[in-house]
């Protein structure tokens, strides 16, 4: 790494994520790098703890060489991106019109009265997080929740009951 990355901020992304945002950088013709925006802000983010500060996103800029603001755009754009510390457990839950209609409005209730938080807030102990999502792409399996990497679909408060108590 050169001596003007280490200085624009780049060092704070650990070995482990340049070499991961590398390998999708690759994927790309070499004058269109910031192509791989979406991959290294979701890297850096797992990196740190999973959610992104000014300073990351600036380095991400810097290490794919685009200007800030198209990575700050980015972020703020998709719902995967978090710009504030997040509980362990992100419950991201479908609140669009397939979900509704199948009771996503129960579920919600459901997590709110269980988990005591609204949409939006982390548990006192940072386990959890509820986050309200558009769209997860699960319509057939309405109403569903995401939970990290999994999905939760045709929910019931039993279900949602049974999936929180196998968490850590």
């Amino acid at each position: 790494m050169s001596a003007q990355m280490q200085a624009t901020g780049v060092a704070l992304i650990n070995d482990a994520s340049r070499a991961d945002i590398d390998r999708w950088v690759a994927k790309y013709p070499a004058e269109q790098k910031q192509s791989a925006v979406m991959a290294a802000l979701r890297i850096v983010q797992d990196q740190n703890g999973g959610w992104l500060t000014n300073e990351l996103m600036d380095a991400v800029a810097d290490y794919l060489e685009m200007p800030k603001i198209a990575v700050y755009e980015v972020a703020t754009f998709y719902s995967m991106y978090e710009l504030e510390p997040v509980g362990r457990h992100k419950i991201c839950v479908c609140t669009n019109i397939s979900c509704l209609l199948c009771g996503s409005d129960d579920v919600v209730k459901h997590l709110e009265g269980k988990l005591g938080i609204k949409m939006g807030e982390t548990t006192k102990d940072r386990r959890f997080t509820l986050k309200e999502v558009e769209c997860l792409g699960a319509c057939c399996g309405a109403p569903m929740m995401q939970i990290g990497n999994s999905y939760f679909e045709n929910l019931t408060a039993q279900k949602i009951d049974d999936i929180i108590g196998k968490l850590d």
